[in-house]
């Protein structure tokens, strides 16, 4: 079952299908504010045991010590193809992610996937980043896309 279906699942994720500010959104809605950059963003992150993980259709790095979040990462990922279905990467530092525009998005929402618990504040960068074609590759190989 999908998305569109979670709600239905369990009445713990109830949120799913009834919530008032699910994300993601429309970055045009008028719920969504252009913060110039002021000062450094705060980020309450501590490095962390992590394991990524190959779902079949994303790769996802789950940390260990705190609530889960995924992000998109090259580094191991491609120790997975043909490979076991999760590994470890040992400690990883999230506050060592580059962030580097200006101005950012940001918006109260909820998280993504089930419980999909509101009032998440999200900070989006407006800086677009890039991959290049072989990480792409290299990822539609991990996933088997």
């Amino acid at each position: 079952m999908g998305p569109q279906h979670w709600g239905d699942l369990k009445k713990e994720w109830a949120a799913c299908k009834n919530g008032e500010i699910q994300s993601p959104i429309d970055m045009s809605n008028q719920r969504v504010k252009i913060i110039q950059k002021s000062r450094e963003l705060e980020r309450n992150y501590k490095p962390a045991n992590a394991t990524v993980k190959n779902r079949g259709h994303d790769i996802s790095i789950v940390c260990n010590g705190f609530d889960d979040f995924d992000f998109q990462l090259m580094k191991n990922i491609s120790s997975m193809i043909d490979e076991k279905e999760e590994g470890n990467m040992g400690m990883i530092d999230p506050r060592e992610i580059k962030l580097g525009g200006k101005r950012y998005y940001r918006y109260m929402g909820s998280l993504t996937v089930p419980p999909c618990t509101e009032g998440v504040i999200w900070t989006i960068d407006r800086k677009v980043r890039t991959v290049s074609r072989d990480q792409v590759k290299l990822l539609r190989e991990v996933v088997h896309d």
